[in-house]
């Protein structure tokens, strides 16, 4: 009975121990006490020729720079934490401590203890988890994440890394713009951040004007202002290609289309240029070389006076070109090789008007301006009658401040999300509107890095960040 009384009194004690020296384990559940007990005093070490004062270790989570510290710590193996260091005294310990302090305590010791198994775990992490994780991060993220090693820097040429990008949604699209005031310096921005970026692209000539005209996949293409030479980029990754001389030597201006062979540019590429005149050449991307399927059909009403502010909308690989008198659309197949026009009549008082795309959908934006009036209109195509349905108009409170001025608009991308570029004598304004929420956003002003007057957008393309697009 003494044995079993010896026992009861120092499970009794147990709890009170824990408070004093630990956190207590999940199964103890002490009362508080109206005064915490003094602590025992310590044993005394004969067998150390040195003596040493006893030291507890406690993170100070007063101090958020010691919480972000002991984060790092966990992320980052070997990282140093910041400790608070309480000498031991003789006076009572402090009050029982909360959750959070234990949890971090635990969390402190398991990292410590536990260091070298965590790297072997992370050594041993499957590669394509860690590019299934990669391949979803922001893309300003993703560029900030290649400094890490060469092996992660390496993954913008992987087939698999490609792969799993190619799995992701397409985000929205961004917008590479040339202003006025750098025709050779482009300007991206992205619509998520709404941010602004300033790439720098070494391979495009530097003593000719060259502006984007269309994209696909991820890719940019360039043509110089004498349309005569083309180009293609990716102005993520700077990927570049100079396309061979075109086949027939046509000067004058040209609308350009352009289409992916497969989901991605891995399968190829074509391009499409079309004259007023008719003439007209493909690029393929797979042959590298520029072919001249035939001529347009006598149905196509010639010549073919094509709206060149307009840029081209693709379709399930057709490509759609404005043109006026008549008012209507050519399209052109890029697999069939078969032209084919309708004769769409257009809304009235209308300027400055281009196509655009969104899920199928073909769409008209442009200014529609009466009397003293101007505000920006969306129509639709409807294809039963072929005639443009008015959708949504930009808000009347932003319309007024067109009141009686001169506005000129410019659509620098027409792939479900618009940015419009409206300016006058008195006025510079860009504004984005999203086809599918219809939603109407003004877009901050590009200014150029360590500048600060705002840039004059002069022409752009919308095109689908891609990582792996290669020229």
């Amino acid at each position: 009975m003494e044995g079993l009384d010896m026992v009861r009194q120092l499970i009794g004690e147990v709890p009170e121990l824990f408070e004093i020296y630990a956190s207590p384990p999940y199964y103890l559940h002490p009362q508080p006490h109206t005064q915490p007990p003094r602590p025992p005093p310590l044993p005394h070490h004969h067998h150390h020729q040195h003596h040493h004062n006893h030291r507890w270790c406690f993170i100070n989570l007063d101090d958020k720079s010691a919480e972000d510290g002991c984060y790092s710590f966990i992320m980052r193996a070997g990282k140093p934490v910041t400790f608070k260091m309480l000498e031991h005294s003789s006076k009572p310990p402090a009050a029982k401590k909360s959750r959070k302090e234990r949890n971090w305590g635990r969390i402190a010791n398991a990292t410590c203890s536990t260091e070298t198994m965590e790297n072997q775990i992370w050594k041993e992490f499957p590669e394509d988890l860690f590019e299934a994780v990669i391949a979803r991060l922001p893309i300003a993220t993703f560029f900030r994440f290649r400094s890490v090693c060469r092996k992660w820097n390496s993954m913008l040429t992987s087939n698999s890394f490609s792969q799993q990008c190619a799995q992701i949604p397409q985000s929205q699209p961004w917008f590479y713009t040339i202003t006025h005031e750098n025709v050779n310096t482009g300007a991206m921005y992205d619509p998520s951040l709404k941010k602004w970026h300033h790439p720098t692209i070494p391979a495009l000539p530097t003593k000719l004007i060259v502006l984007p005209v269309t994209s696909a996949g991820g890719l940019v293409c360039f043509l110089d202002i004498g349309h005569r030479s083309f180009y293609v980029c990716n102005p993520l990754t700077r990927s570049f290609k100079e396309l061979p001389a075109r086949s027939v030597k046509v000067w004058s201006r040209v609308a350009v289309g352009m289409t992916l062979n497969g989901e991605s540019t891995s399968g190829g590429y074509k391009i499409l240029w079309v004259c007023c005149d008719g003439e007209y050449e493909v690029y393929d991307s797979i042959k590298n070389s520029w072919t001249r399927p035939g001529s347009m059909p006598s149905s196509i009403t010639s010549p073919v006076y094509l709206n060149f502010m307009s840029q081209a909308v693709s379709i399930d690989r057709t490509l759609y070109f404005m043109r006026s008198d008549p008012d209507g659309i050519v399209s052109y197949n890029m697999v069939t090789g078969v032209w084919q026009q309708f004769i769409i009549p257009a809304p009235l008082h209308l300027s400055d008007h281009t196509l655009a795309e969104c899920g199928g959908r073909i769409l008209l934006v442009g200014l529609l301006t009466k009397n003293a009036a101007t505000c920006v209109c969306i129509w639709e195509l409807q294809k039963m009658t072929l005639l443009w349905k008015e959708v949504d108009r930009m808000p009347n409170i932003w319309c007024l401040e067109f009141y009686g001025k001169h506005v000129r608009m410019t659509c620098l991308g027409n792939k479900g999300l618009l940015m419009l570029s409206l300016r006058s004598r008195q006025m510079n304004r860009l504004v984005s509107y999203d086809l599918s929420s219809r939603e109407w956003l003004k877009v901050p002003g590009c200014v150029l890095p360590r500048g600060r007057k705002r840039q004059w957008i002069a022409c752009g393309t919308a095109f689908h960040p891609c990582l792996t697009a290669s020229a």
